[in-house]
């Protein structure tokens, strides 16, 4: 039987010293015809880059959650997913935020943990899909897909992957409003859970990173109560300190 393109090109790297699960895991990659590198430190980024892997399972006991998030930032483009035994929801909730696409709790089935992959993997190829390869021009902003990030002139806004598939979700609307929970379930992929504020606090994040390269420009616009949209429009000195300060009259919050 032939083995599709899609599933030959697969290539994980896993980086655990549970010689049980890392046993099972590589005998079912196998049949998989996955390639897979198994180490027991954290490799870095560069390291990764020379493997051209698809996706990183790590253990965060041995890379730590700084660890997670330089390759996150270092690696947009690299599907990663935490497993670990019984860790603080703090530590789970940083990783997720901040470059883990999943996070797994051991004990957990190889069956399970290859569904995941999968699912992070056809998350991220139908999220690349809906969006265009061309850069986006707005105002004195270019948003670059090759690079993962967006520029003024030659300055780089310095994007974490979440904050650029947040700038990338808003411009590919073209001045449409998004709901919060729509943008949730786009860049995070999952249903928002009520009173999660992830959304809110990374549009602050991205604005922030936005006004440091283009203070004149003002390009994620609020409207309350339903969401985010996102528009080039010249920034008014005079409203600026108002909008800070009055959630009524504020245009950018």
């Amino acid at each position: 039987m032939s083995v599709p393109t899609e599933v030959r090109q697969v290539r994980i790297a896993l980086v655990d010293d549970d010689s049980g699960l890392v046993t099972v895991m590589v005998r079912r990659l196998e049949a998989l015809r996955w390639e897979h590198e198994v180490l027991s430190y954290a490799p870095t980024h560069d390291r990764l880059a020379a493997m051209r892997v698809s996706a990183l399972v790590v253990n965060p006991a041995l890379s730590g959650i700084d660890y997670i998030e330089r390759i996150g930032t270092a690696m947009p483009g690299l599907a990663v997913l935490a497993i670990s035994g019984p860790a603080q929801v703090a530590d789970r909730v940083r990783a997720l935020r901040n470059g883990a696409d999943d996070w797994i709790t051991k004990p957990v089935h190889p069956e399970e943990l290859i569904a995941r992959i999968q699912a992070v993997m056809r998350r991220r190829r139908i999220g690349e899909a809906t969006l265009d390869d061309e850069p986006t021009v707005a105002g004195e902003l270019t948003i670059r897909p090759d690079l993962f990030d967006a520029y003024v002139d030659d300055e780089a806004a310095g994007l974490s992957r979440k904050e650029y598939d947040l700038l990338r979700r808003l411009a590919a609307a073209e001045g449409r409003v998004l709901e919060r929970e729509l943008i949730y379930q786009r860049v995070w992929g999952y249903t928002m859970v009520r009173g999660d504020r992830s959304v809110d606090v990374f549009v602050r994040k991205l604005r922030n990173k936005l006004e440091r390269i283009s203070p004149n420009w003002r390009y994620v616009h609020t409207h309350f109560g339903v969401g985010y949209r996102f528009a080039a429009e010249p920034a008014d000195p005079g409203d600026a300190a108002a909008a800070h300060e009055s959630p009524a009259g504020r245009q950018y919050a």
